[in-house]
């Protein structure tokens, strides 16, 4: 999904790594909320949520947090009935 939507061979095997150096700092912000909201189920840090407010609008934190969200709530529901991921 990320390819058809503009993400880069470079970016995504910069993610795989865990590598967020080369993202634009909005994004980089975004991507790190990301991974402080899904292992804390939600509870970003102080800090982190800082961060991402100072790129985003409320409006597009509400957006950005729904996709994480649903998206952990699929990874879940997959996981709980042993559905191996796709490409």
């Amino acid at each position: 999904m990320a390819r058809r939507l503009g993400s880069t061979e470079k970016e995504l095997e910069a993610l795989e790594r865990g590598d967020l150096s080369d993202f634009e700092p909005s994004w980089r912000a975004a991507l790190e909320f990301a991974e402080s909201v899904t292992p804390t189920r939600g509870h970003p840090t102080d800090e982190v949520f800082s961060r991402v407010s100072e790129y985003w609008t409320a409006a597009q934190i509400v957006e950005i947090t729904a996709v994480i969200t649903l998206f952990n709530y699929f990874n879940r529901f997959a996981t709980a009935l042993r559905i191996p991921p796709t490409m």
